[in-house]
């Protein structure tokens, strides 16, 4: 196999402080929708991987946690899974909006990238909101802060400047074999994209306080040919939180479980009868043993 014929792969970390557009980013790249998205910040709580296939040619995508200051178990297990994303990779690309101002977390990733001396590319995402004066300085600006390989202004909503940055990554592959099959979107269990999916409806539908409370935990996952059953339990942290959650009549729990389903259909593609179930368990976000038992593993 000559070197035009030779199979080349990258890991490509993607980084930024909360809702700057990380993950709609990765839904772009890819194509296709795996990571949620809402207009609430720290939306993404762990490390999700989407994998793009070109030919020779695999991307490994991970969108992480909004780089932040944590104030609880659950924000220190996030930041945790920042910094390993950074760490294991090929290619970070740091994602910031037009005009914004670096936070502590933000320089503080910078300096970390620096350290490693790794590959980073600068992001500089919802420039359709502005005009290209300000585009310009933001790219002045920034590019003093830090020796990035490449920066390109973009909108991911709008699918504007992504050709680009498969043009500066593809030079950044390396030789090595495909790490996922060609035809795999991502390696996130099929029970934790349910449950993101429902916890993407009660962000969008709920107000500010309630969703960043919420975990969502899959208690059944059972398909057969014709039919998916799930059961999934959603916990909050007050009992009043868990009133407005079902709403009057159970009217609010009745649309959380309407638009998770239609979503959910649409991804595997099967008929599913989704149950929903609200409890209460106080200060989940600082306790250990239940982020472990909802799935927040500590980063090594």
């Amino acid at each position: 196999m000559n070197a035009q014929n030779k199979t080349k792969s990258a890991f490509v970390t993607i980084i930024g402080r909360p809702n700057v557009g990380k993950s709609t980013l990765l839904n772009t790249l890819l194509g296709e929708k795996i990571a949620i998205v809402s207009n609430k910040p720290q939306t993404t709580r762990t490390r999700i991987t989407g994998v793009l296939t070109k030919g020779l040619n695999q991307y490994v995508f991970i969108d992480t946690p909004g780089l932040h200051k944590p104030k609880n178990l659950l924000g220190e297990y996030m930041m945790k899974a920042v910094g390993s994303a950074m760490t294991d990779n090929d290619v970070t690309l740091f994602v910031i909006e037009v005009d914004a101002h670096l936070n502590i977390a933000e320089k503080a990733a910078l300096e970390k990238l620096s350290a490693i001396g790794g590959k980073t590319i600068l992001i500089i995402n919802k420039v359709d909101i502005v005009n290209k004066v300000k585009v310009a300085e933001s790219i002045s600006a920034i590019s003093k802060l830090y020796n990035f390989h490449s920066i390109i202004p973009i909108s991911a909503l709008n699918k504007d400047g992504i050709d680009i940055i498969f043009d500066e990554l593809e030079p950044l592959l390396q030789e090595s074999p495909h790490f996922f099959p060609e035809d795999m979107l991502t390696d996130i269990p099929e029970k934790q994209l349910v449950a993101e999916i429902i916890r993407e409806k009660i962000l969008r539908l709920l107000d500010e306080e309630i969703p960043h409370g919420i975990a969502v935990n899959i208690e059944e996952f059972k398909e057969t040919k014709k039919l998916l059953s799930i059961r999934a339990e959603i916990y909050c942290e007050k009992e009043s939180h868990k009133r407005i959650i079902i709403g009057k009549n159970g009217d609010m729990l009745k649309k959380i479980g309407t638009y998770a389903r239609e979503d959910a259909e649409k991804f595997f593609d099967i008929k599913i009868f989704l149950d929903l179930w609200v409890k209460v368990k106080e200060n989940w976000r600082d306790r250990r043993t239940l982020l472990s038992d909802f799935g927040f593993k500590d980063e090594k």
